[in-house]
């Protein structure tokens, strides 16, 4: 994800992305019986290589708290727990993980840091029809 494959001529070569956004899941990854509930969002900066940040951002306050700080820990880097807007069913998580990413990705090219997104609005028919276009 954020190194050259083993086995390729890039192995352990860094890669140039500042930011990567990582989809985190509750799945238990050997277990098929395990798919996981619920989906948040990591969005790891490495412009700083050797002190990486992955921002966190769940609809579901910290359900996903241990599973983001597993995949965190894989790319060595610390997490700090943001700010979202809460879902309000059981199944808008993955509307939810992508508002965010879109949001993100707009204090980004505008040259914002990573911001709260408490106000965030997922809409899943407004997302729908978007992804239709």
């Amino acid at each position: 994800m954020v190194r050259g494959q083993p086995g390729t001529a890039q192995e352990g070569a860094e890669d140039a992305a500042d930011f990567v956004f990582i989809p985190v899941t509750d799945a238990q990854g050997g277990d098929p019986n395990q798919r996981g509930t619920h989906w948040s969002l990591l969005l790891l900066d490495r412009r700083n290589r050797n002190s990486p940040i992955a921002y966190h951002y769940d609809s579901a306050g910290d359900y996903n708290a241990a599973a983001a700080e597993r995949v965190a820990r894989g790319v060595g880097a610390r997490v700090i727990r943001m700010g979202m807007a809460q879902q309000q069913n059981n199944y808008d998580c993955g509307v939810f993980l992508l508002e965010a990413a879109r949001a993100l990705i707009g204090q980004l090219t505008r040259g914002q840091p990573p911001r709260d997104l408490d106000n965030l609005v997922a809409d899943r028919r407004a997302l729908q029809a978007r992804l239709r276009s």
